[in-house]
């Protein structure tokens, strides 16, 4: 099974309750449907990438990066690679690579949330999971990071945008 292949899966599967969450959906397989290379940071007309929201071990606070590019507080995420097999990997590689924490836990149950956001490169169609960290987990900041920081659930307000904001809402109610 490709990558692709994956992504249409973990789609189709994927229902959630939380407001735009269906239309996204719809919109993300139409574009796998329409871009051959729809997984790859090649295809201008956008694609999908994988992200993660890092959790502490007692599940108080987030990880967030301030991304060197973007000059944001984000979770963990990026493109994926040719060596992904799952979208699911992808974001587990990216959330390690960006934390620096081994070890990392995806929560159960898939995707936490879809968003759809600009990024100089194109449109970035992010499938969103959620992670937790193993107990005495110590970060470090990766060349992609100006910064790292764990931050108490309702600190994100002040420092993110509001898609890190509801990614934030919607990982507090997968926990």
């Amino acid at each position: 099974m490709t990558l692709r292949d994956d992504a249409v899966l973990v789609l189709k599967a994927y229902e959630d309750g939380q407001e735009g969450q269906g239309g996204l959906r719809r919109a993300y397989l139409d574009h796998l449907a329409a871009y051959e290379d729809a997984m790859w940071k090649s295809c201008e007309a956008g694609h999908l990438t994988a992200s993660a929201l890092v959790v502490d071990p007692e599940r108080d606070r987030v990880l967030l990066t301030l991304h060197r590019k973007m000059r944001m507080w984000l979770q963990m995420g990026g493109h994926c690679e040719p060596e992904d097999t799952t979208l699911a990997g992808a974001a587990l590689r990216e959330a390690t690579e960006e934390s620096g924490i081994p070890g990392l836990t995806l929560l159960p149950g898939g995707p936490v949330r879809l968003d759809r956001h600009e990024t100089p490169c194109a449109w970035h169609l992010d499938v969103q999971y959620a992670a937790v960290a193993p107990p005495g987990a110590v970060e470090a900041i990766s060349d992609e990071s100006l910064d790292l920081r764990w931050f108490a659930y309702d600190e994100v307000a002040a420092v993110a945008d509001a898609s890190v904001v509801r990614l934030v809402r919607a990982t507090l109610a997968r926990l």
